[in-house]
């Protein structure tokens, strides 16, 4: 039979202590414990409430406040030792903390539950990793407008269905990421707020009797509002769930940018050099150098989706309010954030460190194939309507394969073979250059527009 333990505070109404078994399979201090800081930050607040509406006394007040800060100086100079048996890291505190200060750290819990304590870290914690995420972010993107600043006139080949379609500059595909990474940016922001909210106060399930000041707790640790259903409060992982969905899609983004790297760099297209210093070599095979980051961020990805399904299947049948299955949010999200950063993170100095082979480009895009395009709208031009050139356009297209003669070959003759709107106008639209000129609709790949989107993303980037 198990002894009882009295460091577990909720032992009284047990007969007997917890099985040695079932503290190993239910403690949570092996992971919980990277939130003693916001399990401190959180405590002091509710503890200056507390002195405030008369709980505690000015002298309590101090004590616990000098004990608790003590307590993060030892954390943070690696001399606290966590203990399983106190089960979390609320436990843990709270006990070093009587230990230290005796009776006042007593009082600390009055009118608060464990519930609404580890929702409050929780959100802290996942408040502060939001923004360093965020600013990550940042980061990268102004990579990607440094490198498109570096190669302004650099055209490519621009792929559908992984075939070559169109040339575009190299700098309109990277901003093409930047656009990306705004959306994550914005999707942050946005469920940012939902992670602002105070739920200390709400007690285990049902709020507390206690005359306390929520608002004020609130104040103190800068949360934007205050939860306004105690059960609810205590029970909710949206603002979790929210942030493996949005880990999940920025991932899901800097795999496609991975893949890229990784097909650019091989030698079949051999479009860009990645910075060696990110690379690696093959113990057997000296000709080596493998895109060793950029796979293992497509390979990461599937973590952070693994993170989000296991949140969606943790809450998915949980009846209100509490349960101990909640336990398992945290580190599913501490991985999100740990994965997504570091990705992010270390994504800035390949990005920055990798050139482009203008010469491999210029071959790609030599392709006449990728002009057919612009004959079909220059025939509209010439009044005909665009079905009926596109109809055109892929019988000279055809012609062209046939005969094997490039587009950019043929003579004036060849082409009004097909139309009797051909003219010598036509070779004017059969350059590189003029196709990525010509497309300066809002968005298109053209260089006046390019540049307008440095100027304007460089502006939402400073704000």
């Amino acid at each position: 039979m198990a002894q009882k333990n009295k460091s577990q505070k909720w032992s009284g109404r047990f007969a007997q202590g917890l099985d040695p078994l079932a503290l190993d399979f239910t403690q949570s201090i092996s992971f919980d414990q990277k939130l003693y800081y916001y399990d401190v930050k959180g405590s002091l607040a509710h503890a200056k409430m507390l002195q405030k509406v008369g709980i505690l006394t000015k002298k309590d007040y101090d004590d616990i406040r000098r004990g608790l800060t003590s307590i993060v100086d030892d954390l943070q100079q690696g001399k606290f030792e966590f203990k399983e048996e106190l089960e979390d890291v609320h436990r843990n505190i709270e006990t070093e903390l009587i230990k230290r200060i005796g009776a006042a750290g007593g009082k600390l819990h009055t009118a608060r539950s464990r519930n609404d304590q580890v929702a409050l870290d929780f959100r802290l914690y996942c408040r502060d990793r939001v923004m360093e995420l965020h600013d990550s972010i940042l980061e990268l993107e102004e990579a990607f407008v440094v490198k498109a600043e570096e190669f302004p006139e650099v055209v490519m080949p621009g792929y559908t269905h992984l075939q070559r379609a169109q040339p575009v500059l190299f700098a309109h595909h990277l901003l093409a990421y930047v656009e990306m990474l705004e959306r994550d940016r914005e999707r942050l922001q946005d469920l940012y707020k939902r992670v602002d909210t105070l739920p200390l106060g709400s007690g285990a399930i049902a709020g507390t009797t206690f005359p306390i000041d929520r608002e004020f707790v609130a104040k103190e640790l800068g949360f934007g509002r205050v939860s306004h259903n105690s059960m609810d409060a205590v029970s909710d992982r949206d603002f979790a769930i929210e942030i493996a969905s949005a880990g999940s899609i920025l991932m899901m983004h800097l795999s496609r940018l991975s893949e890229e790297m990784i097909l650019w760099s091989s030698s079949e297209f051999d479009f860009i050099k990645l910075p060696e210093s990110f690379c690696t070599g093959s113990s057997m095979m000296p000709q080596k150098m493998n895109p060793d980051v950029p796979e293992l961020i497509r390979g990461k990805t599937g973590r952070v989706y693994g993170s989000l399904v296991s949140l969606l299947t943790t809450m998915k049948s949980l009846p209100l309010a509490y349960n101990k299955d909640m336990q398992e949010d945290k580190e599913p999200i501490f991985d999100v954030f740990e994965t997504a950063i570091n990705c992010v993170d270390v994504l800035v100095p390949v990005v920055l460190g990798m050139r482009p082979k203008e010469d491999k480009m210029n071959i790609a895009v030599s392709d006449g194939g990728l002009l057919a395009t612009e004959i079909a709208d220059w025939l509209v031009t010439q009044g005909v309507d665009f079905r009926s050139s596109h109809e055109v356009t892929a019988q000279v297209v055809r012609y062209s394969l046939e005969t094997k003669k490039d587009i950019t070959e043929m003579s004036l003759q060849e082409f009004q073979k097909f139309s009797g709107k051909f003219n010598e106008k036509i070779f004017d639209v059969l350059t590189v250059k003029a196709a990525v000129d010509r497309r300066r609709s809002l968005g298109g790949t053209s260089g006046v527009n390019v540049k307008k989107e440095i100027k304007r993303i460089k502006k939402v980037i400073e704000s």
